[in-house]
């Protein structure tokens, strides 16, 4: 133990006389935050859609009245072949045609009137948008026209009662924000510890750790326990910025969410030793923690990507990753709170993928210069 606290303390100052590694664990962190908190938005407010009223009726005129009312849209009005030279240039999102028969069908055929709605489909998110949105919007103006004709409504009309759990104001930053947490400790951690042996390699010291009384384990649990308490102390900057400055909400418990952190910290710091114990060298470390880090954590950790939308073996796959596991159970103690049967199985599989981790490491690092 003796031993081993010596390294601890050896390798604490070693971080405190790098600034590298304190700018990785802090700054990083708000960089990435923000980048992530104002640069990636699902959300669809005020899309641009046009509209074209072939004809002004008192019926038109009151449709037209329930787009703009809408807070989700921003409408203009203006002619038909204009608005479709600013769909094909991208600067429309969808065009509503009022047509010139309009009123007369309507009074004619009760709800049948025709309306065409056209979306550009080269974004498919927002095309759908564009148009289930804008049929609700006919659906609803026209349930209100029928009822203030007087006519009855209580043998035809569902009234469907939606309630939207968790996530009520349907805000994606809500779980964008948890989900890119994930991200950002993925690619810190790995960060931190795949610099630490090739360093210690390049610089030429770990040589006169061999000859020392200490043995592998010792060397890698002194590297480990720093750089462990350092991403901590992120993760901890993280959920302030999180819950304080994005005002995501946090339903769970914070020691819940320091302990599955500190489950998911042992296979992300894992995976990073293992790195630094392959490649010598601390830029060709760097270079395969970015790589094995973060492109399977942004493609899939269902981060962005629904998992169950893509094919079966890349289903499969995403269980072999650590930050699968995390991402799930960051969005599940920040919106819904601790649900345990997940977190739970969550847990499981990042100490799973720690161990076989610790094992190929112990496997790989050898207390000889040939090896």
């Amino acid at each position: 133990m003796r031993r081993l606290f010596a390294m601890v303390i050896k390798e604490s100052l070693q971080i405190i006389r790098d600034p590298s590694s304190i700018l990785i664990a802090f700054f990083l962190p708000l960089l990435l935050l923000f980048i992530f908190g104002y640069g990636v938005n699902l959300d669809s407010n005020r899309v641009k859609i046009g509209l074209v009223m072939e004809e002004q009726t008192p019926d038109s005129v009151s449709l037209a009245c329930a787009f703009a009312d809408s807070r989700f849209i921003n409408l203009h009005v203006g002619n038909r072949h204009h608005f479709e030279n600013e769909l094909a240039s991208g600067r429309l999102r969808g065009v509503v045609i009022i047509p010139q028969n309009f009123s007369i069908r309507l009074a004619v055929d009760g709800q049948y009137a025709p309306v065409q709605i056209l979306a550009d489909g080269s974004e498919p998110n927002i095309a759908s948008f564009v148009q289930n949105y804008s049929q609700g919007i006919l659906q609803s103006w026209l349930l209100h026209q029928l009822r203030d004709r007087g006519e009855d409504l209580s043998g035809s009309i569902v009234n469907v009662d939606t309630r939207i759990w968790y996530n009520p104001e349907l805000k994606s930053r809500n779980f964008l924000i948890p989900g890119s947490i994930a991200i950002i400790m993925t690619l810190i951690a790995s960060l931190l510890t795949a610099l630490v042996v090739a360093r210690e390699w390049e610089r030429g010291t770990m040589e006169a750790l061999m000859t020392t009384p200490i043995t592998i384990t010792q060397i890698l649990l002194g590297k480990l326990i720093p750089y462990f308490l350092l991403a901590v102390g992120s993760m901890i900057l993280c959920w302030l910025v999180a819950t304080i400055w994005y005002e995501v909400p946090f339903r769970g418990s914070f020691i819940v969410l320091l302990a599955v952190t500190s489950v998911f910290l042992l296979a992300a710091l894992g995976q990073g030793l293992l790195i630094s114990t392959v490649a010598k060298d601390q830029f060709l470390a760097s270079q395969i923690a970015m790589i094995a880090a973060f492109l399977p954590a942004f493609m899939l950790s269902g981060f962005i990507f629904e998992i169950s939308t893509m094919p079966m073996p890349l289903q499969v796959l995403t269980y072999a990753f650590a930050v699968r596991y995390f991402v799930s159970s960051l969005q599940t103690i920040f919106l819904v709170g601790n649900v345990w049967p997940l977190l739970l199985f969550s847990m499981l599989g990042m100490l799973v993928i720690a161990f076989i981790l610790f094992l190929l490491i112990a496997r790989k690092t050898t207390m000889r210069l040939d090896a």
